[in-house]
């Protein structure tokens, strides 16, 4: 069946108008109201109706900028991924010290990780995993996400001296495990009902911190790294 087009399909693009689905604010409108109805319904029984009145736009607008019920929470999972992944970067860009950096970056990423829309995000990508193994796959091997981010940093710190790492994704990756606790794990399988409190995700954060550093750090190095 033909969708149906909007007004704004039919006009020409000139200055002042955006072309068909370039609309940064009205794509953004979209998203936020179809991330309310996500998060309240479940991916399953939100329907693109419940967008469309959550987002106050036509249904025929929505097309416009997504294909399907898919393609929207798609939409969803990037831009969460990308904020996460701005807001740490820009954590570590001012770290010069190593062991503040990875504080920083530990205590930003366990807060994330662990908040209410990250654990209802995550339960539902579950949920969908076997219908939209792409989706799944695009959100953890993107090319920019969390670990190359603490990667990158990671890596200025080996090429300063402070850090002797043979492996740099693996020592991303123990880190952003240590940081995260067991709390991720409690909270999204539903054995931790709320927020961790913040004295304990910092007490969890500084631990992980002198296990790397143990480990990693020049003066308790014991790999072969030069």
């Amino acid at each position: 069946m033909a969708r149906e087009k909007t007004e704004d399909q039919c006009l020409p693009h000139h200055q002042g108008r955006f072309a068909a689905g370039e609309d940064p604010v009205k794509r953004g409108q979209i998203i936020e109201g179809a991330k309310r109805v996500f998060m309240t319904l479940g991916f399953d029984a939100a329907s693109m109706n419940d967008i469309t009145r959550e987002a106050g736009v036509s249904k025929g607008t929505i097309y416009v900028y997504f294909e399907n019920k898919e393609d929207l929470f798609g939409a969803i999972i990037e831009q969460e991924r990308e904020r996460i992944t701005l807001k740490l970067k820009d954590i570590l860009a001012g770290s010069e010290e190593v062991e503040d950096g990875l504080y920083r970056f530990g205590l930003g990423f366990a807060t994330h990780i662990t908040s209410p829309q990250t654990i209802n995000a995550m339960r539902t990508l579950i949920g969908v995993r076997n219908r939209m193994p792409k989706l799944c796959s695009r959100f953890f091997h993107s090319p920019a996400n969390v670990r190359t981010v603490l990667e990158d940093f990671i890596k200025r710190h080996v090429a300063a001296g402070t850090l002797a790492v043979d492996d740099t994704d693996l020592a991303a990756r123990q880190f952003i495990e240590l940081a995260s606790g067991t709390f991720f794990k409690f909270r999204l399988f539903g054995d931790l009902d709320d927020v961790p409190p913040q004295e304990e995700l910092d007490h969890v954060v500084k631990s992980a911190i002198r296990v790397f550093m143990a480990a990693y750090g020049r003066s308790g190095f014991s790999g072969n790294a030069a």
